[in-house]
């Protein structure tokens, strides 16, 4: 396992890092012994960053990762969290300092640590980053040792530029993938000018870029991607990259093509994330501990071509870039 820079916090990390909305919730029926399981593989395979929300199965996420790490001892992965989405309604005013620090004091529980490593606005209203009280809210939290480090988790690359402008943000986590290309455009740049972390997250558009789902694939009635398939619940963004189903089964064909000998398509997908310098980690789920340890092999996959890397930006740019790359 390769690592990188986590930004200019000091911290190397995995390049592949284990993402654990799929242990939490939301992915369909995903048993807690398998949960657990696919962390200890990841932890095995050499995963050094793992990724959660407090909202994440209301916590349970939080609190299995919790008794993994208790049960394995030694030394601890960075353990990244996120807050704000239990606030109902989610919107702007809901950023307070007292509803940030209750959120970060319930996570402190579910993690059983005394400080959290980093945390996350998850996905804020575009407004909220416009109120600086709410960065010193997270400032206050970090000089009172409840949290090591904050960033943003955002929606929208605008989001991501205007967030970096908080001199306290240390990374930015943003949806980048094969259909989720425009982030490696003037928001790569800026990052990696201010010393800023990316964690690539729905790497794989919701398993699509795995190539095994088909337009007869049946999803269970709690798998967002069966109830969010129009925004329904959350930004659409986060259920299949804000692709159309039909639309990303026809790219899929196209990009599997292109997969090298030897990788598989998800293992593919992985690496052309890794190829951008300005990526810290990718943080692809699991819901067993075979797909973790297929993750983690794509960190030894070889560099792509520059033939490939041409031939994927161009079934972005005729496929999927009139549906995603300006809403974005």
């Amino acid at each position: 396992m390769k690592h990188r820079s986590f930004g200019r916090t000091g911290v190397e990390v995995s390049e592949i890092g284990f993402g654990a909305w799929q242990i939490g919730g939301s992915w369909g029926s995903v048993e807690e012994a398998d949960g657990r399981a696919a962390l200890h593989a990841a932890l095995d395979a050499g995963m050094t960053f793992v990724d959660t929300a407090d909202v994440y199965g209301d916590g349970r996420s939080e609190r299995i990762i919790a008794e993994v790490l208790r049960e394995r001892g030694g030394p601890r992965p960075f353990v990244a969290t996120k807050a704000g989405r239990r606030l109902a309604p989610h919107v702007d005013a809901g950023y307070t300092a007292e509803n940030l620090e209750a959120f970060v004091d319930r996570s402190l529980k579910n993690l059983a640590v005394e400080r959290l490593d980093l945390v996350q606005l998850h996905c804020p209203p575009t407004e909220t980053l416009y109120r600086p009280e709410v960065a010193e809210a997270m400032e206050a939290m970090k000089r009172a040792g409840k949290i090591r480090d904050w960033g943003v988790s955002v929606e929208k690359v605008e989001e991501a530029l205007k967030a970096i402008e908080y001199p306290g943000v240390v990374s930015i986590q943003i949806i980048f993938n094969m259909f989720r290309q425009r982030p490696a455009d003037l928001f790569f740049r800026e990052a990696k000018a201010r010393g800023v972390a990316v964690i690539a997250r729905v790497p794989l558009a919701s398993g699509l870029l795995s190539g095994k789902l088909t337009a007869s694939t049946a999803f269970a009635e709690d798998d967002h991607r069966r109830f969010n398939r129009h925004g329904e619940a959350f930004d659409v963004g986060e259920t299949f990259a804000g692709v159309p189903f039909e639309v990303g089964l026809e790219a899929v064909e196209a990009i599997r093509r292109l997969t090298p000998v030897g990788a598989t398509m998800a293992g593919f997908a992985l690496r052309w994330i890794l190829m951008a310098e300005a990526v810290s980690v990718v943080i692809p789920g699991a819901r067993n501990a075979e797909q973790a340890r297929a993750n983690a092999a794509a960190s030894d996959l070889p560099a792509l071509s520059p033939e490939t890397m041409a031939a994927v930006r161009e079934v972005y740019a005729t496929k999927i870039a009139p549906h995603v790359h300006q809403r974005w």
